[in-house]
């Protein structure tokens, strides 16, 4: 069975992004485990809005992988070649269709209201949070809405020179 991974980034204060959706306050001179990571995954997953502001940058970039974007609005239509648009019960097709099938692990991308979906649903096996060392005061918040307790085990932590601490958590299924 495939893994369900979310990698993301959050300042010190639990924010993934400025109010606006900007996350211009990355740390980006390093790779910080990004492509070994990358590499363990064949499968993307992200709602809507976060693809949108992926698409912000130019053409979509995870071109190599099989990427699915979640929407609550069947109105909205925009497959292609490199992403399939999922309007039906989150959950159903998750665990029928994706973690079912064989290959590499699944990236769950976010944002927050996505990752809350998958948390309550007690669909994420691991989490690799990267800290990076800013207060942002406001934005949008890592987790919101999380209807139940969710045990990690730490797997290993990670500080890097710049400030940057990432760590890896198993999440412990109960």
């Amino acid at each position: 069975m495939k893994k369900i991974k979310l990698f993301i980034a959050s300042s010190l204060d639990g924010y993934i992004a400025r109010d606006n959706g900007s996350i211009d306050w990355l740390v980006t001179d390093g790779d910080y485990g990004f492509s070994q990571f990358y590499d363990s995954i064949d499968t993307i997953i992200m709602g809507r809005k976060t693809y949108d502001k992926v698409l912000e940058s130019g053409k979509y970039p995870h071109t190599d992988k099989k990427s699915y974007v979640l929407s609550q609005n069947p109105r909205v239509r925009r497959s292609s070649q490199h992403v399939e648009f999922i309007y039906a019960d989150v959950i159903v097709f998750i665990k029928k269709h994706l973690i079912q099938s064989k290959g590499k692990d699944i990236w769950l991308v976010g944002g927050s209201d996505i990752i809350s979906i998958f948390l309550n649903a007690d669909l994420v096996d691991e989490v690799i949070l990267s800290i990076h060392p800013i207060i942002l005061a406001k934005g949008i918040p890592l987790f919101k809405n999380i209807q139940r307790q969710v045990i990690l085990k730490l797997l290993k932590s990670i500080p890097f020179d710049n400030g940057l601490i990432q760590m890896h958590y198993h999440i412990d299924h109960q």
